[in-house]
């Protein structure tokens, strides 16, 4: 059985729209975009290629796909490249077919169901790759998760890459 990793970028504070580009997302008149892809080195570079080495299929929303698809097919020297290519996605049933990226394929139904079905596949583990639902992480009244740290890294940018399983702390 698979499990489902997310991979995201989110500052301290919970921000987490538009890590990639200064476009990419100005609702709310945001005027940050870009803040994570400024930052990245050759550490967040090789911790992003160990967790994609690792995973099977991603899980992507419309927004991410949609800016993904018409961005990755047309790079060149990139190591993601071929990867993301490549890799199986599966894409927000908010998208119609047919979609434009090698590979895609169309989650349908109730979204919750379609992910637990591709969870019962033998494979690598799903990952769910900077799509996040929202432009912050946290919200009031959340509720509180139990996180165990596993691992932490610190870029030359000043970039921490902490990563957690859920479960209790040890």
């Amino acid at each position: 059985m698979s499990e489902v990793v997310v991979f995201n970028h989110v500052t301290l504070d919970g921000v987490m729209q538009a890590p990639g580009r200064p476009d990419e997302d100005r609702r709310g008149g945001f005027e940050h975009g870009g803040w994570a892809a400024s930052r990245m080195d050759v550490v967040v570079g090789a911790a992003a290629a160990e967790g994609m080495a690792r995973s099977g299929s991603l899980l992507l929303g419309r927004r991410t796909f949609e800016g993904f698809a018409a961005f990755w097919p047309k790079q060149r020297g990139n190591p993601f490249t071929d990867v993301l290519n490549n890799t199986q996605k599966y894409a927000s049933r908010m998208l119609k077919e047919p979609l434009p990226w090698s590979n895609s394929t169309l989650l349908k139904g109730d979204p919750g169901d379609a992910v637990a079905r591709l969870k019962q596949q033998p494979g690598k583990d799903l990952v769910v790759l900077g799509s996040g639902r929202t432009r912050r992480l946290f919200s009031d009244g959340g509720a509180l998760a139990a996180l165990r740290l596993l691992d932490t890294k610190t870029s030359t940018t000043g970039v921490v890459i902490a990563t957690y399983q859920s479960g209790e702390p040890t």
